[in-house]
C-alpha cells in the first residue's frame, strides 16, 4: 500500500485481474451497506461477505481482518475527495478566483455527500486509526492541484499560491470532518456548501488585497 500503516492494516495483496477488481468493488460496496444498516458497530467480516456474495476466505485473501478493510475503505475515500478537488481545477485552469474557490468547494461537498449515510463511520475510522499518512496523501494532491490552479487565475495574482493552497485543503480536509460525525441531510450540505463558499472567497479577495497592496 506504501502509506506507512501498520502491517495488520495493510491488505494481503492488491487485486489486479478484472474479476479481482470486481470482488473488491463488491466488498467495498457491501460494507457500506452494512454501515448504513448496521452502523460500525454492527459491521463485521461475516456481515460483509454475505452481503457481497463472496466467502468469508475469499474477503481474507484481500484484507486480513475488519480494521484493515475499514482502513482501506477509508483510503478510497479520500482518495475520491482528492480526485474530485483535482477534476474540479483541471476544469478551471485559467478561471476567476472566485469561480474557482466555488469549484473546490462544491466538488469536494459532492464527493462528501456521496456517502453521507456513512460519514460519521468514516470519520470515527480516521481517529481509531492511524490515517494521518492517508489524510496526508490525500490533502498534498489536493495543495497540488489547487495551487496549480490559483497561479493560472484570470483576474488574480498571488504572491504564494501554494501556501494560499495550503490553508484552503487544510480548511476543507479539517472543518468538513469535524461536522461529518453525524450523518448530514441535504439542506445542511448546501448550507455547509454556502458557508465555504464564503469563506474562501473572502479568504482569497483579502489575500489578493495583501498581494495588490504590497
Amino acid at each position: 500500500m506504501g502509506n506507512g500503516s501498520s502491517p495488520l492494516l495493510n491488505p494481503r495483496k492488491l487485486p489486479r485481474q478484472e474479476r479481482s477488481i470486481a470482488t473488491v468493488d463488491a466488498i467495498f460496496e457491501a460494507t457500506i451497506q452494512v454501515l448504513s444498516s448496521d452502523g460500525l458497530i454492527g459491521l463485521n467480516t461475516t456481515r460483509v461477505s454475505r452481503r457481497a456474495g463472496v466467502s468469508v476466505g475469499t474477503l481474507y485473501q484481500y484484507y486480513p481482518n475488519k480494521q484493515a478493510l475499514l482502513f482501506a475503505m477509508l483510503e478510497r475515500h479520500l482518495a475520491v475527495l482528492a480526485a474530485a478537488i483535482e477534476r474540479a481545477c483541471d476544469e478551471n485552469l485559467n478561471a476567476r478566483a472566485e469561480e474557482l474557490a466555488e469549484a473546490v468547494v462544491k466538488a469536494y461537498l459532492q464527493a462528501q455527500m456521496a456517502q453521507a449515510e456513512v460519514s460519521p463511520a468514516l470519520y470515527r475510522i480516521s481517529l481509531e486509526l492511524d490515517a494521518r499518512a492517508l489524510i496526508d496523501m490525500a490533502t498534498r494532491r489536493s495543495v497540488k492541484a489547487v495551487g496549480a490552479a490559483l497561479s493560472s487565475a484570470s483576474d488574480a495574482q498571488f504572491a504564494d499560491p501554494d501556501l494560499v493552497a495550503q490553508t484552503l485543503t487544510a480548511a476543507l480536509y479539517g472543518m468538513v470532518p469535524a461536522f461529518c460525525h453525524r450523518v448530514l441531510a441535504p439542506a445542511d450540505g448546501r448550507e455547509a456548501e454556502k458557508q465555504l463558499i464564503i469563506e474562501f472567497r473572502s479568504y482569497l479577495g483579502a489575500h489578493q488585497s495583501e498581494v495588490s497592496g504590497s
